[in-house]
């Protein structure tokens, strides 16, 4: 097996672009100890950020994406098309991968369809059960498309697509027995039930103001909260950690204590973050964003929920919260069937079955 490849890695906008992009990454070194690695970004995203703290390089395209809505912006969106491509060119030309690896966002676009013209092996990794335009077009060149739903021959190749699921963190694999240190960590009260709610890195404004509207009524029903408001929200939402059992933070951290804490969680739709609470197997409500393209996170949801693995609340019904929510905390059986069918779902070796396609890719 050749140790010195190069390899790029092109993803980003939000962490669920960007963490299952460095989960390759660091799973590929396993097996690959002398590769180089190159991130591709896009300028002035979190991957800018995240992926140096990471331990790698990366360089930043000048992209975004088109607005759906008549906008002036769109107006720049022509050249900053080509300035994208000219530039994941020159990445590609003086870096000289030998796969060119694609997680999703604005900048992984450009960069695979450069490598596609240079002949340079792909794969694109599709976390959604409906992929955007993006990968629907790159998908005629690519070599390999893992994906983390059935159903995605109607906008792939079939020859093409290897059903992996969605690389997650490592740790959240084992928070089986962490339940009493979790409590701990959070200084929560081990005989009370813990509702978690995230609601993405920068937060989600529905999802804040939910909670708020219901928190004290959570509180009188003996529910403790560990409430993810994201750094966006914060300063607005820290205040009701004055309640008892409440805790709202900016960011979690431990996410292995959070998912190990919780006996429920409202969490939004995005394809990492399902992934995730699969492996968890706790009871979820999902709110989806209806924010974002082709309204994927609904689509992502109803994937699980079609199959009574969790419960969907849409942003247009939170006034069906308390019923919901109500139904679940009293209804054990309940509880009992939405665990088991997560579980169910589950990919846990998702990042090495990636890994073993890429592999056969390089040698082939």
């Amino acid at each position: 097996m050749k140790q010195s490849v190069n390899i790029i890695l092109s993803g980003g906008g939000t962490g669920g672009h960007i963490y299952p992009a460095v989960s390759i990454a660091n799973e590929l070194k396993v097996s690959y100890p002398e590769a180089k690695f190159l991130f591709v970004g896009a300028k002035d995203r979190m991957e800018m950020e995240k992926v140096p703290q990471s331990g790698y390089d990366i360089k930043g395209l000048w992209i975004s994406g088109i607005q759906r809505k008549l906008t002036l912006k769109n107006l720049s969106f022509p050249f900053k098309l080509i300035s994208s491509l000219w530039n994941a060119h020159k990445i590609i030309k003086k870096f000289k991968p030998s796969i060119v690896i694609g997680t999703g966002g604005f900048a992984s676009g450009p960069t695979l369809f450069m490598a596609n013209r240079k002949g340079i092996k792909t794969l694109i990794q599709e976390q959604n059960s409906y992929p955007g335009i993006t990968n629907k077009l790159l998908s005629k060149k690519a070599d390999k498309i893992c994906v983390a739903y059935d159903g995605l021959e109607r906008f792939f190749p079939s020859e093409k697509i290897i059903k992996t699921g969605n690389p997650v963190r490592q740790d959240l694999l084992t928070i089986e027995g962490k339940k009493e240190e979790a409590k701990a960590h959070f200084k929560l009260d081990i005989d009370k039930k813990t509702l978690v709610i995230i609601g993405g890195s920068l937060g989600a404004r529905a999802v804040n103001n939910l909670i708020e509207k219901h928190i004290k009524w959570l509180v009188s029903n003996k529910v403790q909260v560990i409430w993810q408001t994201g750094k966006l929200y914060y300063d607005e939402f820290k205040k009701y950690d004055e309640l008892e059992g409440v805790k709202t933070y900016a960011f979690l951290n431990r996410m292995d204590l959070t998912y190990a804490a919780a006996d429920f969680l409202i969490s939004r739709a995005g394809a990492s973050s399902i992934s995730e609470l699969c492996i968890v197997g706790k009871p979820v409500i999902f709110i989806p964003s209806p924010n974002v393209a082709e309204d994927h996170q609904t689509k992502n949801a109803l994937a699980v929920v079609t199959k009574d693995a969790a419960l969907l609340l849409k942003q247009s019904e939170l006034n069906m919260f308390q019923t919901m929510f109500s139904e679940l905390l009293n209804d054990e059986q309940l509880q009992k069937k939405l665990s088991d069918n997560i579980k169910k779902l589950a990919l846990p070796n998702a990042t090495k079955n990636i890994v073993k396609e890429i592999e056969k890719l390089l040698i082939s």
